[in-house]
């Protein structure tokens, strides 16, 4: 199909408003294929927010976006208005990290999560997998906690934990969901099977720029800046803050899981997330910097 002058023009416009664009078919809030569903699901991971585009709603779209970018399936990943790919290109750089770089975002932590599974589980396990050699026990957790068992073969970007005697591989997106749960085999009125439970939701707190300030002073709350370095090129990262980006998970996951920790980003968002990660991790005293750095330099730039 050649692509009509008008419907280029509608393409470009959307592209130059919005830097992240996803063509997709059906909604973000209901994809209509399975491919744009695994899309949706990934940049939902990452992002809190990003324009979608649905081509079932828009023959001329749907058509002009394959000629747009000599791209012939649906869905398409826009950044920064060049084309990234559709699914299976979005979910390998995903898994690799490529994602996070292109959108400005930290690495994503890659440390094995602790899990538990009982001797009684952990047969039942073994039972089921007994003559499939080439396979290997891939444990998968929505963003609902949903969670299954399957076997398949390795994957490229798999994060391996063991666990009573078994070798389990977990994606990216399930590495941290994984952290905490203990695995059983129980019987109930339904039958026999595995059980996952998993940890308590962490408690996060909430910090205005003002509190962090005075406990910077006092010295005592540990301050984190979770921003790429990218981003800190436009407000500068406060003499006191380690660099997350620098450091890395490591070294601030050693730190006595009572330190309490604030974490600060451009905008408190995905600062949020990197709380989180360290509330689920046993930490007791983790904060969010409400508003991150734009809240502060709002409040403290003439002072």
């Amino acid at each position: 199909m050649s692509l009509d002058a008008a419907t280029h023009e509608r393409i470009a416009s959307l592209l130059k408003a919005h830097r992240v664009v996803l063509f997709m078919k059906g909604q973000r809030q209901q994809p209509m294929c399975g491919f744009s569903a695994a899309v949706v699901r990934t940049l939902d991971e990452l992002l809190p927010g990003y324009h979608a585009v649905n081509v079932l709603d828009d023959p001329l779209m749907r058509e002009g976006i394959k000629a747009f970018g000599q791209w012939p399936t649906i869905p398409q990943l826009y950044v920064d208005g060049d084309l990234v790919g559709g699914a299976d290109i979005i979910q390998q750089m995903y898994g690799n990290g490529q994602l996070h770089q292109l959108l400005g975002l930290l690495q994503p932590d890659r440390t094995p999560p602790d899990i538990a599974i009982t001797e009684k589980a952990a047969q039942a396990i073994r039972q089921g997998m007994a003559g499939a050699e080439a396979d290997v026990l891939h444990l998968e957790i929505d963003s609902g906690y949903n969670a299954h068992f399957k076997l398949a073969a390795v994957g490229e970007n798999d994060i391996v934990t063991q666990a009573a005697g078994l070798e389990v591989h977990v994606d990216l997106a399930s590495a941290e969901r994984a952290h905490g749960v203990a695995i059983d085999w129980v019987s109930t009125v339904q039958g026999e099977g595995l059980r996952l439970t998993f940890p308590e939701a962490p408690v996060l707190r909430s910090i205005d720029v003002e509190d962090v300030q005075q406990r910077l002073v006092d010295g005592s709350i540990t301050l984190v800046d979770v921003r790429p370095a990218a981003a800190r090129s436009q407000f500068a990262p406060l003499p006191q803050a380690r660099l997350l980006e620098n450091e890395g998970y490591g070294p601030l996951s050693e730190l006595p899981r009572e330190t309490p920790l604030a974490f600060i980003c451009q905008r408190g968002i995905s600062s949020r997330r990197v709380a989180e990660r360290f509330a689920r991790r046993g930490f007791t005293q983790v904060h969010n910097v409400d508003g991150g750095m734009e809240a502060w330099v709002a409040r403290y730039k003439n002072v």
